[in-house]
């Protein structure tokens, strides 16, 4: 992970599915945690859904809040 993935977190929309046009960052839990479990899409939309599924199963999501201000 670097800085930038971060960032792209709070500004990335999903691009397909139930939440497309959601922010990755926005994305309930469940939703990602279905991802985790049936697997992440191939790619950087992969790599950071499983970066918000793990940043959302420790409880850590308030990291995110000072790059929304950005």
């Amino acid at each position: 992970m670097n800085p930038e993935d971060l960032q792209r977190l709070v500004t990335l929309a999903m691009p397909y599915g139930k939440y497309k046009g959601r922010l990755i960052a926005d994305l309930p839990g469940q939703y990602l945690n279905w991802f985790a479990r049936e697997g992440f899409p191939k790619g950087e939309i992969g790599r950071l859904l499983a970066l918000m599924q793990e940043i959302d199963h420790n409880g850590l999501s308030d990291l995110l809040t000072p790059l929304r201000k950005q």
